[in-house]
């Protein structure tokens, strides 16, 4: 397993570093045209370089390199350098091009701009920044680093250490720059995280049903002759009941939801099924 996870991390490598290294230029532009003269905290090292520049006038390219530093080294030694290495270099041109950009952050003045218009515009170009990021397969460090740390040694969940290190930083920011703010970075935050699913996954071309009913030949001969698609069935056994029972899987184009979702009620209005999106489609005759 580790020997295809070194090949997976090795195709299409210049792309992929080509790629992050307009996320980090992405994301440095945004932090100092929006985030700092916003004063918005929303997690991570840049939501203490944030902190640190209005309470102490710490210079946020140097407290963000002094963290990736620190937690840099902390991942050498708890990961070792093959999973640290890929954080090592955001670690390093993340607070260089903030320090390049900094200029930037006399662009927009705040007093003229409506804030809620930039909180949104941020979110929607950080949602693509940190998009073209996880797409490549490295990470920013930074905190990045300490949820990898906490699930290798302690089972913590990534998404979980990383959603109460953001919280705590916050936090932070709203004791220091109101609640006003924290309301703003949360607003930024959840558009962030919606667009950035539609970078990495695309926008849905297709549903995929898992359909039971009593009539599954009659189903199955309405989706496989009527609408042309392919179908696949297989046992399952139901939990309350414990009755085993048949469920039919396909997978269909999205501007074909109509049809089936009501073909399969005119058949079997008992029916159960279950609609998900189903982003790639691969294999299969």
């Amino acid at each position: 397993m580790e020997s295809i996870a070194k090949r997976v991390m090795k195709k299409n490598k210049a792309l992929r570093l080509v790629l992050l290294f307009v996320s980090i230029i992405l994301s440095a532009v945004i932090y100092n045209i929006f985030l700092l003269p916003l004063s918005l905290v929303t997690g991570g090292s840049s939501g203490i370089a944030t902190i640190t520049y209005y309470l102490f006038d710490i210079d946020p390219a140097i407290m963000i390199l002094l963290i990736s530093v620190a937690t840099a080294l902390i991942g050498l030694m708890y990961l070792g350098y093959r999973k640290t290495i890929g954080s090592i270099i955001a670690s390093i041109l993340y607070p260089l091009m903030v320090q390049l950009t900094l200029p930037l952050s006399h662009l927009l003045n705040p007093s003229e701009v409506d804030i809620l218009l930039m909180v949104i515009f941020a979110g929607v170009l950080s949602g693509v920044a940190n998009g073209l990021m996880y797409r490549t397969g490295y990470n920013m460090g930074g905190f990045s680093t300490i949820s990898q740390i906490l699930y290798e040694h302690k089972k913590i969940s990534v998404a979980k250490s990383t959603l109460v290190l953001n919280v705590i930083v916050v936090l932070l920011g709203s004791f220091f720059f109101g609640a006003t703010n924290a309301l703003y970075a949360i607003i930024l935050l959840y558009i962030t995280s919606l667009v950035m699913d539609r970078v990495l996954l695309g926008i849905s071309n297709n549903k995929a049903f898992y359909i039971i009913t009593d009539k599954d030949s009659e189903v199955k001969e309405y989706i496989i002759k009527t609408l042309g698609h392919d179908t696949t069935t297989f046992e399952v056994k139901g939990g309350f009941l414990e009755k085993n029972r048949k469920v039919m899987l396909t997978v269909i184009p999205s501007r074909e939801y109509y049809k089936v979702t009501e073909g399969i009620k005119a058949i079997d209005k008992d029916a159960f099924f279950l609609v998900t999106d189903s982003y790639q489609v691969e294999g299969g005759k």
